[in-house]
């Protein structure tokens, strides 16, 4: 998503993050399969994981989530209904994608990386879009 929105020359209207739902990772950077692939795409991925806090509901105006297991870990964690109507999933958002999640690659092959990366990149240009149609 950065990487889009600094193509488009938004960089200083967003303010983007990632963060997990549980705390296994804290710490680490992303998988290095992972991060391989978004290479090869052209992407660096340096962020370190974190678990969301209650504050980022508060902070961001959107709650992006992967599945619908997230959704409803989400839907626990949000403080109040204000917060609760910022959660979105991802597949809200694709454009020409044809799925109802993304799916988690971690234990799939290499395919699996490939094509969630398609997915999210898909899903970011439909982000971006109806944040800047609004």
């Amino acid at each position: 998503m950065q990487q889009i929105v600094d193509e488009q020359g938004l960089t200083q209207d967003f303010e983007i993050d990632s963060a997990g739902l549980i705390s296994y990772h804290e710490g680490e950077q992303a998988d290095p399969r992972m991060r391989s692939h978004a290479s090869r795409h052209g992407y660096r991925i340096t962020h370190i994981s974190r678990p969301i806090r209650t504050s980022d509901f508060r902070h961001f105006d959107l709650i992006i989530g992967m599945d619908d297991a997230n959704i409803d870990h989400l839907h626990r964690l949000s403080p109040d209904l204000g917060t609760d109507a910022k959660i979105h999933q991802i597949s809200e958002f694709f454009i020409n994608v044809q799925a109802d999640h993304v799916p988690d690659p971690y234990y799939g092959g290499s395919q699996g990386f490939e094509r969630v990366i398609e997915m999210l990149e898909d899903a970011c240009q439909g982000v971006l879009l109806s944040i800047v149609d609004r």
